[in-house]
């Protein structure tokens, strides 16, 4: 009887000691998967047009550095397959190629704000409704929430938001006693008088080249000419006596020698026409807000001598400057939402906004950025931008927009060669195109 209790005994201290074994290895079965898991580093990645990517890099390393397990890669900047695109049209050439494929790289979309309806509609993007609060987004300026949509979805949360603006030289007017022009006359009698007097060789810079930078210039003429392109209900306006008021505006300044005969040639792309500008070859130019460092820079002869201000209008009606703007998408069929949502929390946040601005000279999306005193302090006139954003006009917010833009490209190009006498013809051509596109469009639906 003892000798059957004491094996009893020895049978039960085996099977404790087995099993206490047994819950061991599976414990560090599980803490050993747990910690392979947490060293799981997730790779993210996107593209920005060439001319903005070495700004990006201190806030990718500072969002690195505090992020261990997800590392955020430039494709621009990457070795084995650099993309390096100059302008916002092939930034979203490469998205769409890559985000089409059937192995899309790309989970993070930094998306220029005319992309949101066509990219939604494709069905590339993820809906981020539900994944910011209403307190988060009242933090950026309105327009660019309300862009980042389509059909009452939320696509994009707004980094950057930019605006037309027209630079001129402050020192020629000051000495000429001129107050900076406020209507499209005032701009060619300006640049007249200072032409004459002080030699310079041209009056007005603006983006002739078939390209975005083209559309977005002719958008600001157009509106501020009282005309329209594509309003709401899908009317066609270029064909409209407003649009042809403008066209011949853009002619005038080519016929009169205020602008360069060659500005609608592939040769006048936008560097160009900086580099005129910065070396004292124009009083007036179009461009966007973050050419200021560029133009206005300590290396220039005249430091401190640039203005900024509106952009020039018809008699009686307002000034209506072209809204652009980027922000952060993520792709739709991501592996890695929480990840992506993480990245663009710390990217569009005001401190990693603040830092850009400063250095890149773009204008921030969050109000109160405006009137931050470091931004103010070395941007004295952005107080003054956010009201030109919120007074500025969109383009067309249509899944077309693309092909719409290419056609107002190629026939405005036409219509403003002074030599063509058929212009009005050809903005009726334009006008036509545009309607049996989205005539197209709408019965594809």
């Amino acid at each position: 009887m003892k000798l059957r209790l004491k094996q009893s005994l020895q049978r039960l201290s085996f099977l404790r000691i087995f099993g206490l074994i047994l819950i061991l290895l599976i414990s560090m079965k599980l803490l050993f998967a747990c910690t392979n898991q947490s060293k799981e580093v997730v790779k993210l990645s996107f593209v920005v047009t060439q001319r903005e990517a070495q700004y990006w890099q201190p806030l990718i390393h500072q969002f690195n550095s505090n992020n261990p397990n997800i590392q955020v890669e430039l494709k621009n900047d990457a070795g084995n397959n650099p993309q390096n695109p100059n302008s916002s049209t092939e930034v979203r050439n490469t998205y769409i190629s890559d985000l089409e494929s059937k192995s899309p790289s790309y989970d993070l979309i930094y998306m220029d704000i005319i992309w949101v309806p066509e990219f939604a509609q494709k069905n590339l993007l993820m809906d981020l409704t539900q994944e910011f609060s209403k307190d988060e987004l009242n933090e950026f300026i309105s327009s660019e929430v309300e862009y980042g949509k389509y059909k009452n979805k939320l696509y994009r949360i707004p980094f950057r938001s930019d605006v037309g603006v027209l630079y001129y030289r402050k020192d020629l007017l000051d000495e000429l006693n001129q107050k900076p022009p406020e209507t499209f006359e005032d701009l060619m009698q300006i640049s007249r008088e200072v032409k004459e007097q002080k030699g310079i060789p041209y009056g007005y810079l603006w983006q002739g080249k078939p390209s975005e930078a083209m559309t977005a210039m002719f958008v600001e003429v157009l509106y501020s000419s009282g005309g329209f392109w594509i309003d709401e209900n899908k009317n066609i306006g270029l064909d409209k006596p407003e649009a042809i008021k403008a066209v011949e505006f853009l002619r005038d300044t080519i016929k009169q020698g205020i602008s360069p005969e060659n500005l609608t040639t592939y040769a006048y792309d936008e560097q160009y026409t900086r580099s005129l500008f910065r070396d004292s070859k124009a009083v007036f130019m179009r461009n966007w807000p973050n050419v200021w460092l560029e133009v206005n820079g300590s290396e220039l002869s005249f430091p401190g001598k640039i203005g900024i201000k509106s952009v020039v209008h018809a008699e009686g009606k307002e000034s209506r400057a072209c809204k652009g703007s980027w922000g952060f998408g993520i792709a739709k069929n991501t592996k890695y939402k929480k990840q992506a949502l993480a990245a663009i929390r710390f990217f569009t946040n005001a401190a990693s906004q603040q830092k850009f601005t400063l250095a890149y000279g773009s204008m921030p999306s969050r109000r109160d950025l405006f009137y931050e005193p470091k931004i103010v302090a070395k941007y004295r006139y952005y107080p003054e931008l956010l009201k030109m954003v919120e007074n500025s006009v969109a383009r067309p917010p249509i899944p077309e927009y693309a092909e719409a833009s290419r056609i107002l490209q190629e026939y405005l190009n036409e219509a403003l060669n002074p030599d063509n006498k058929d212009y009005k013809q050809i903005m009726e051509e334009a006008a036509s195109q545009t309607e049996k596109l989205l005539i197209k469009s709408n019965r594809q639906l």
